[in-house]
């Protein structure tokens, strides 16, 4: 129970008195005769920025049922399909509890059809630094996912929750990538800018192409084409540089730090799951290796 009169204290996603103070000249309500009605709809936003409608509930079963049907056609296990599904919604919720820690929330996380999931935010981040520490705690918090599956394979000995545990390792593992739209290429992205623009870009759309050829190579194609977007969407946009303050050089080393610690992370994670099966640790980064599609 809570008492309306009482003051309450500020929340990270309320607006912030700048915003306020300046909302009257940044959003304007549209001019109406006099005598006329007000007109009907929702209200503005009270920041400069537009609200971030949720994804409705219909839409978000009917996509996640979508997604959940294209991972059954390429695996064929309902197991891998359900590891999957929950790794991406504790993906999301990790960039959601960033976004709203670091005051752009209240976030909403949205399952896109085919492809995955998004989480967004009400405003932007006050600064790259912030923006990188949003990025990497998707794939961070994402490998908790893989936390029950272990434990089933605990229980019953059964191999197939080890791939379970190695589909969330491998999933948090390519949104690393710094390919543009994965989480790779906001979280070291700015660091490269930060030695030069042109770095950036240059090594963002190498991997990007490197990323697409290796999606054809292996049949996964709407990764592929996922990834063929973006790159052309960001040659489109001459980049998504933010117009937010830039990452100072220890906040760069940082977050070079805090990213090369997410890939050690996933990729142990991974190799936790393949030690049971191979006698040797070469074994288990040739099977690895093939699990990636390096070896076909």
């Amino acid at each position: 129970m809570s008492d309306a009169n009482t003051p309450r204290r500020p929340g990270p996603w309320d607006p912030k008195p700048e915003e306020t103070a300046r909302a009257p000249e940044t959003v304007k309500a549209p001019a109406r005769s006099p005598g006329a009605a007000p007109a009907s709809g929702p209200l503005a936003s009270t920041s400069a920025h537009p609200v971030v409608q949720g994804q409705s509930p219909a839409w978000a079963i009917i996509s996640t049922l979508l997604l959940g049907g294209l991972i059954y056609l390429w695996m064929r296990s309902f197991e891998i399909v359900a590891a999957v599904l929950f790794g991406v919604l504790v993906h999301e919720v990790g960039h959601m509890l960033a976004m709203n820690r670091l005051g752009m929330g209240p976030a909403r996380i949205f399952i896109v059809p085919f492809f995955g999931g998004a989480a967004v935010g009400q405003r932007p981040a006050a600064s790259e630094w912030h923006g990188v520490l949003v990025a990497l705690a998707g794939p961070a918090f994402g490998l908790l996912a893989a936390a029950p599956f272990m434990a089933l394979y605990a229980v019953t000995d059964q191999p197939i929750w080890l791939l379970c545990v190695i589909a969330i390792a491998f999933i948090n593992l390519i949104n690393l990538l710094p390919a543009p739209m994965l989480d790779g290429s906001r979280a070291i992205g700015p660091v490269l800018a930060k030695i030069h623009p042109l770095v950036e870009k240059a090594v963002l759309l190498v991997i990007g192409v490197l990323a697409i050829l290796w999606g054809v190579s292996t049949g996964s194609y709407l990764f592929a084409l996922f990834l063929a977007i973006a790159v052309f969407s960001y040659l489109k946009r001459d980049g998504w540089r933010p117009d937010t303050r830039p990452l100072s050089w220890g906040e760069a080393g940082k977050s070079t730090g805090l990213y090369l610690l997410s890939i050690l992370g996933c990729l142990a994670v991974g190799l936790v799951a393949v030690l049971p099966g191979v006698d040797t640790l070469a074994a288990a980064a040739g099977q690895g290796a093939g699990l990636l599609g390096i070896s076909r």
